[in-house]
C-alpha cells in the first residue's frame, strides 16, 4: 500500500542487484522491492532495458512502455556494460554489498563475463543468486533460449488450454509463466536468505522458466504416473467437477460457475428452480455429473442464457453458489471490491502525470508492501547515487566511464 513508512518494511536492509532483462527475474526483484528491499536495476548503457520497448508506450515518455513503468517500480536504475571488463569490475564491487543478485541470461553467459556464481560468491560468500533461464542451469537443454510461450508449451499447460478440436491456446497471456517464475524465484530467494542468515552460506536459486508451470498442473502428473491417462483439452470446463465452466448470459456477458461438491450442486439446483433434479441419478454425485457433463452444462447454460448477468449472479449469490462475472480489464476498474482491496492503484509518473498499475500482493498486516514510485524514467537515472554514493567514484571517473561506454 502506498504511504506506509519505510521503517515497517519487512525486507528493509536487503540489497538486490537486478542484472536481468525482460520479465521473469526482474519480476522476482520487483516483488522483493515491494516489501522493502533496495533494488538496483542494471541497464544497458544508452539504450536501457529491453522492457522499456515492449508493449504500448506511454506518450510522451520518449518511447518507454507502460510495462516498464509498472514492473520496474521501486527500482533504482544504473547503466553498465556487462561485457566490458571495467563494467564487470563495477558489478563485482556492487555485489560486495548485495544480498541477492537476479539474472536470466542463458546459462554460461555470466560465466563468460566473469560474473558467474564462482566469481560472485568469492566476492560475497553469503550471496543469494537467483538464476532463471528457459531450461535451468543443468540438463541437455540448458543452453536453449525460451520465453513464456515456450515455457507454457514445455511445462504442459498450453497442451491443456483450449478446445479438443482446435489448436492449443496461450493460457491467459504468454507471460503468465514469467510471472509464475518471478513469484517462485522470490520465494526461493527468501528461503535462501533465511539460510544465509543462519549459516553465512550463500547459494544459487536455479529455476527453469517451465518448472513453475509444470508445478501447477494440479493432479495431471500424478494421474498419468498412476494410470497412464493423458489429460486432454476440454475447453473452459475442468476435469474434476461439473458444472465448473463459463456460461453466456442473455446480455452477452460470460459468467463463471464453480460447483466442486454435491452440496454446492444442490444449492445450484435450488437457484435454477429445479430442486426436482436433486435425486436424478445423472446428477446426484460428482462422478455421475462428470459422466453426464453435457447434460449438466446444457441445463446450467440454458438457465443463464435466459437471464441478464446481473440477475443470474444475484440468484447464484443468494444460493451461495461460487460464481462471478468473467471480468475484462474494464470490469476490473469498475469493480467495487477490487477498489476496496486496493488492487489497482495510481502512481505518480514524473513529468507525465499518473500511471495506473496493479497494487501490491499479498497484503501483510504488520509490514505491508508499498509502491514508492514507477520505474525510472531514464536509463542510468541513479548512476551518481550508486556509483558516486555507494562506490565513491568521482565525477571525473564517471565521466570517463561514460565516454568509454562502460556506464
Amino acid at each position: 500500500m502506498i504511504g506506509v513508512a519505510d521503517s515497517r518494511a519487512a525486507l528493509d536492509g536487503v540489497s538486490v542487484l537486478d542484472l536481468a532483462t525482460y520479465l521473469a527475474a526482474p519480476i522476482c526483484a520487483t516483488l522483493l522491492g515491494e516489501f522493502g528491499a533496495d533494488v538496483i536495476k542494471v541497464e544497458q548503457p544508452r539504450v536501457g532495458d529491453d522492457l522499456r520497448r515492449l508493449g504500448r508506450t506511454v506518450a510522451p515518455s520518449g518511447g518507454d512502455s507502460y510495462w516498464w513503468f509498472v514492473e520496474a517500480r521501486n527500482k533504482k536504475s544504473i547503466t553498465c556494460n556487462l561485457r566490458d571488463p571495467e563494467g564487470q569490475a563495477l558489478i563485482q564491487r556492487l555485489v560486495a554489498a548485495a544480498h541477492v543478485v537476479t539474472e536470466n541470461f542463458r546459462p554460461g553467459t555470466l560465466e563468460r563475463w566473469n560474473l558467474g556464481w564462482d566469481e560472485l560468491s568469492r566476492v560475497r560468500p553469503s550471496l543469494v543468486m537467483v538464476r532463471i533461464s528457459a531450461f535451468g542451469q543443468t540438463g541437455p537443454n540448458r543452453e536453449r533460449p525460451g520465453f513464456g510461450r515456450i515455457a507454457a508449451a514445455v511445462g504442459g499447460l498450453a497442451y491443456l488450454s483450449g478446445y479438443p478440436d482446435r489448436a492449443p491456446v496461450s493460457p491467459g497471456t504468454p507471460t503468465v509463466p514469467d510471472y509464475l517464475a518471478g513469484v517462485f524465484g522470490a520465494f526461493g530467494a527468501l528461503v535462501a536468505l533465511r539460510h544465509a542468515e543462519r549459516t553465512g552460506e550463500g547459494q544459487v536459486v536455479d529455476l527453469a522458466l517451465y518448472e513453475p508451470v509444470l508445478r501447477v498442473l494440479d493432479d495431471a502428473i500424478a494421474v498419468y504416473g498412476g494410470t497412464g491417462d493423458v489429460r486432454e483439452r476440454i475447453g473452459s470446463g475442468t476435469e474434476s467437477a461439473v458444472p465448473h465452466n463459463h456460461y453466456l448470459s442473455r446480455d452477452r456477458r460470460w459468467i463463471a460457475i464453480a460447483c466442486t461438491n454435491d452440496r454446492m450442486f444442490v444449492r445450484l439446483l435450488q437457484a435454477l428452480g429445479r430442486p426436482d433434479l436433486t435425486g436424478d441419478p445423472r446428477m446426484a454425485t460428482t462422478p455421475a455429473r462428470l459422466e453426464h457433463r453435457t447434460v449438466v452444462d446444457e441445463l446450467v447454460g440454458a438457465w443463464v442464457a435466459e437471464r441478464d448477468a446481473a440477475r443470474a449472479l444475484a440468484a447464484l449469490e443468494a444460493a451461495e453458489v461460487p460464481s462471478a462475472l468473467v471480468a475484462s480489464v474494464r470490469d476490473l476498474f469498475e469493480d467495487a471490491h477490487v477498489r476496496a482491496r486496493g488492487n489497482i492503484v495510481s502512481v505518480a509518473l514524473p513529468l507525465l502525470g499518473q500511471i495506473v498499475m496493479p497494487g501490491v500482493v499479498p497484503r501483510l498486516s504488520l509490514t505491508p508492501g508499498q509502491i514508492k514510485g514507477a520505474g525510472p524514467s531514464r536509463p542510468g537515472e541513479h548512476n551518481e547515487e550508486i556509483y558516486g554514493g555507494k562506490l565513491g567514484l568521482s565525477n571525473a571517473e564517471m565521466t570517463g566511464l561514460r565516454e568509454r561506454g562502460v556506464i
